[in-house]
């Protein structure tokens, strides 16, 4: 079962936030046991756009408050209701079903759109057994969709919690190479390496060699992470 957290309580916050940004028989059929069954989780996780919409999320300040306490460096911000949808399902998929969750999340990997990897990466923080999803979010780092690298690195605790030292780095560069927003990736500071720094240094010099202008805010992290006083 997950242990990393109390899940339970954040599936319930979870469960406010959706039953004031969805119609409310949306979430009667979202809560329904039946779409944590193994026979029926499939068409749940498919079907959830259609059910819940795509409305982007509003959340109140204490909800906002309580995310923090349950799960510090995860954000919701621009999450849409069916993205929030699916990542709560999944985690009461992991809950109800145990060990054998776990391969089934796995198979939805390899047939998701768009949008479906957007939720499954943003729910590997919350589910079980960490270290299982390293992989998977480092082929995902590798991707060429903007969306889906964006819910890796943006407010996504995992990649600073579970990834090794040269993993890391790499999603770093990407950031800069894809022109991420660089400060909204959670534990970026606490994750400062002396062989990110030499890479990234060598990507400034490599742009300025070749007349390219130089990513906005680079040379502000590159001084943040050598700075003694930081």
């Amino acid at each position: 079962m997950i242990t990393e957290f109390k899940s339970d309580r954040f599936i319930a916050l979870l469960s406010q936030i959706l039953k004031a940004n969805i119609p409310h028989d949306a979430y009667i059929w979202l809560n329904n046991d039946k779409n944590v069954r193994a026979d029926a989780f499939d068409t749940a996780f498919a079907s959830m756009p259609r059910k819940t919409g795509r409305r982007n999320l509003t959340l109140s300040a204490d909800q906002l408050n309580d995310l923090r306490v349950l799960r510090n460096g995860l954000s919701l911000n621009n999450w849409t209701a069916d993205r929030l949808g699916r990542v709560q399902l999944l985690m009461r998929f992991c809950l109800a079903n145990d060990k054998d969750s776990l391969k089934i999340i796995e198979s939805l990997f390899a047939t998701a759109e768009m949008n479906e990897q957007i939720a499954l990466y943003s729910a590997i923080p919350l589910l079980p057994i960490p270290k299982y999803w390293v992989k998977r979010c480092i082929e995902g780092i590798r991707s060429n969709l903007d969306p889906v690298l964006e819910a890796i690195m943006y407010g996504n605790p995992y990649p600073a919690e579970n990834l090794d030292e040269s993993s890391w780095n790499q999603m770093v560069l990407k950031a800069f190479f894809t022109s991420k927003r660089v400060d909204l990736i959670y534990g970026l500071k606490n994750r400062a390496n002396p062989e990110l720094v030499r890479m990234l240094i060598d990507y400034a010099q490599e742009r300025r060699a070749a007349g390219r202008e130089i990513p906005h805010g680079l040379h502000e992290l590159i001084e943040s992470f050598t700075d003694p006083k930081n």
